[in-house]
Formats: structure tokens, C-alpha cells, sequence
């Protein structure tokens, strides 16, 4: 049995594989002019533009409203006293969205695992999956918040609802769609079901798996965030900090905890996307540069 499946292993990697490396077509070479000129062009735009709402568009005495990027980097940005609270807020933002993170990625894995092994635990287990997605997380805070308490708990949890969707969805179709003529082979060598998961179902749903994984890295800082913002007790997050600065009318402070927390999200979800293709490599079109 272990020398079957020595010899039908390798060939898991064909399921979902773009084919041999010869087969991929040839992409032209990124030059530099396309890595950072493009986005540099773009930020300089998006600065142009905003200079033009602020001074063009607004009025003297409605300029707080959208303060000019300069006056956001001297007065808060380059600002020890008015940056330092961000990144502690930042701080305890990213403890929870990493404990959350992980706590969704267990939760969806496992039950996209369950839900392939048993029609029955699918049938059962899907629909409220759906109803957890598409239920509107603001509708359902106050709810979380009298039942857990609002503390990091109930952070966390938001983080966790809003995050094991994707990964549930992406890990239960990455092992639906293994190649049924792998399934052949490996009932040929009288794999058992632990083997079959193992070595063939789980590998070949890699890249579907990593990228609900990825997905969910962006929305768990988003849960993080709105969380922050809902359940203020306990040490302040970015989001609790984002809705001070709105009470206050603290605009420079304000779009800068705007731009600390979405730098954050970038990261996170930069991260992930190398890690993909890290894991993935070159035998699959999502481990390929785009």
C-alpha cells in the first residue's frame, strides 16, 4: 500500500496544475517603469486630487473637513504625541486580529473538511454558513456584545464571523474539485479515507484553500477594526481611536489613523499573497506572478 501511493503522490501536483513549466505561456519581463512608475503615478494622481478638493472645492471655513495632505504628515503623522496613540491602538488591534485570524482558520478549515466528508454534515452545516455572511455584522453586534461582554472577547469574535466564510467555502470547493480520475487511483491502492484526505485531497485544494485564507486576511482586520469601534472597553484599538477623532473633529488625526489602519490591511494581505505563492510555487496559476 505505501509504495502505491509513493508512485500516485506525485501526482497530485497535476490536479489543478497549469501543466509542466514549458507549457506556461512566456509573460514579457516586468520593468521597473511598470513595478513603481505606475503606482507612483497613481499616488501622485490621488495627491493631486486631493490638493485640488481641498483648496479648489471646499471653502476656507469648511477646510477641516478634509485637511491637506501636508498639514496630515506635519500636524499628526510626523507628530510624536499625536502618532504614538495610533500605534499602540495599532498594537492591540493586531493582537486581535492575529488571534482572530487564527481562530478562523482553524474553524474554516476544519469544517470545509467536514463538510466534503459527510453530504449530510454539508446539508447541515452550509446554511448557516450563508446566514453568517450575509447577515449584516452591524446588525448583530449589540447581540454579541450583551452575550460576551464588550471587551477583547467580543472583538474577537467579530473577527471570526466576518473571516471563516471565505476559508470555508474555498477550502469545501478546493476538495470537491480534485480531479476524480486521482480519486481512481488511489482507490486502486485501497487508500483509506485518512490517506485520501491527506495525501491527494488536501494537497490539491492547496491553492483554493490559501486563497480563502488570503481573502479572509483582509476582512479579519476589517472585523478587527469595526470591533475597536463597537467595544470600547478594555485597552483602545485603532477603531476606537478612529471614532474619537470623528467626535472630536479631529480631521488631520482622523484620516491618519485612516491610512495607519489601511497600511496595516495591505500588509497583512500582502503578506498572505506571498506566502501563497510561496506555498504553491510554480505548479499552480495562482503561485505565478500576475
Amino acid at each position: 500500500m505505501t509504495q502505491t501511493l509513493a508512485v500516485l503522490v506525485p501526482r497530485i501536483r497535476a490536479a489543478g496544475a497549469v501543466g509542466d513549466r514549458g507549457a506556461i505561456p512566456a509573460r514579457r519581463p516586468k520593468t521597473p517603469l511598470s513595478v513603481i512608475g505606475v503606482p507612483l503615478a497613481s499616488f501622485a494622481v490621488a495627491l493631486l486630487a486631493w490638493y485640488a478638493v481641498t483648496y479648489l472645492v471646499l471653502e476656507p471655513q469648511r477646510r477641516f473637513l478634509l485637511p491637506a495632505p501636508h498639514r496630515v504628515l506635519t500636524l499628526s503623522l510626523l507628530d510624536s504625541a499625536h502618532l504614538m496613540p495610533m500605534l499602540e491602538a495599532l498594537a492591540v488591534t493586531a493582537r486581535v486580529t492575529a488571534i482572530g485570524f487564527v481562530i478562523a482558520v482553524l474553524f474554516g478549515v476544519t469544517v470545509g473538511v467536514l463538510m466534503n466528508q459527510a453530504r449530510w454534515i454539508e446539508r447541515a452545516v452550509y446554511p448557516y454558513a450563508v446566514a453568517l455572511q450575509v447577515i449584516p455584522i452591524l446588525a448583530i453586534v449589540p447581540l454579541i456584545g450583551l452575550w460576551f461582554g464588550y471587551g477583547m472577547v467580543a472583538r474577537t469574535i467579530v473577527c471570526v464571523m466576518i473571516a471563516a466564510f471565505p476559508i470555508i467555502t474555498n477550502t469545501h470547493f478546493g476538495l470537491r474539485s480534485v480531479d476524480r480520475g486521482l480519486h481512481e487511483l488511489f482507490t486502486l491502492g485501497r487508500a483509506n479515507r485518512w490517506e485520501r484526505l491527506t495525501k491527494l485531497e488536501l494537497r490539491a485544494a492547496l491553492p483554493s484553500i490559501l486563497t480563502g485564507i488570503r481573502t479572509a486576511a483582509g476582512l479579519v482586520v476589517v472585523g478587527a477594526i469595526i470591533g475597536d469601534m463597537f467595544f470600547a472597553k478594555g485597552e483602545p484599538g485603532i477603531g476606537t481611536l478612529l471614532d474619537v477623532y470623528r467626535s472630536r473633529l479631529q480631521s488631520e488625526d482622523l484620516i491618519a489613523a485612516i491610512a495607519i489602519a489601511s497600511a496595516f490591511g495591505i500588509a497583512v494581505f500582502s503578506l498572505f499573497g506571498i506566502l501563497s505563492r510561496a506555498l504553491v510555487g510554480r505548479w499552480h496559476a495562482s503561485g505565478s506572478d500576475s
